[in-house]
């Protein structure tokens, strides 16, 4: 429940990367659009990153985005992968903080109200799974992944490829060109603004079941490209 405290933010982006989320997409943008409404904020936009979907999503965003002026959609040729579609949401963004979440309906964005109050201190705010509505195979493998992040990087943080975020846009328009495609651009985005000197403070966010779609996280092409790109981040920025 949102507490209509009032916000440093002034203006906002929220963008969505999606991919064939043709069920959960259509209340995603609505509650979006009522949460950023009740929010204390002079301009406010929501952005649908369609990363090459094919089941009919893109319609549905290009639909909102006409009859909607704070909706608007960027879209992907074809599936380009995770870190991509952050990238273009981040270059898509034209207000002053931008924050990203999941459009899978694993996050409720009413819980930005949480970032309100570290935000008036830091650049970055971060969320963290309170509670993981996950199997437990999905859980352990997030588990080790933390890890080998946290020990090849040096990274420590308690929820590092939670998809909920929020950053001054400043910041992350200042950083070097992102290059992971895939799973690692948390860590890179985040190794990036640590030697920004960007601050950042972590908030505890609930988590949902999947309203539709299916993870893609433990496939072994996903698995393959993100323990390749790990070792490529760990070299160029070691």
């Amino acid at each position: 429940m949102l507490s209509h405290m009032k916000t440093p933010w002034v203006s906002l982006s929220v963008f969505f990367p999606v991919f064939d989320e043709v069920q959960a997409l259509p209340g995603v943008i609505e509650h979006a659009l009522s949460v950023l409404e009740s929010l204390d904020l002079e301009s406010y936009e929501v952005i649908v990153v369609d990363d090459g979907s094919t089941d009919g999503t893109a319609a549905i965003a290009d639909d909102y985005a006409r009859l909607d002026k704070h909706v608007k959609v960027v879209h992907h040729p074809h599936n380009l992968g995770y870190g991509a579609a952050l990238v273009s949401g981040f270059e898509a963004a034209k207000y002053r903080w931008v924050c990203y979440t999941d459009a899978d309906g694993q996050f409720d964005l009413g819980d930005i109200d949480r970032f309100i109050d570290p935000s008036g201190r830091v650049d970055a705010v971060l969320g963290y799974r309170r509670r993981r509505h996950d199997h437990l195979g999905r859980r352990l493998n997030a588990w080790a992944w933390g890890r080998a992040v946290r020990v090849i990087l040096g990274l420590d943080v308690r929820d590092l490829d939670c998809g909920f975020k929020l950053f001054r846009t400043e910041r992350v328009r200042g950083l070097r060109p992102l290059q992971a495609r895939g799973a690692v651009i948390s860590a890179e985005l985040l190794m990036k603004l640590r030697a920004s000197g960007c601050k950042w403070e972590e908030v505890a966010v609930e988590h949902y079941a999947r309203r539709g779609g299916a993870p893609s996280g433990a496939r072994p092409s996903v698995i393959a490209r993100a323990i390749k790109e790990l070792i490529n981040l760990r070299r160029n920025e070691g």
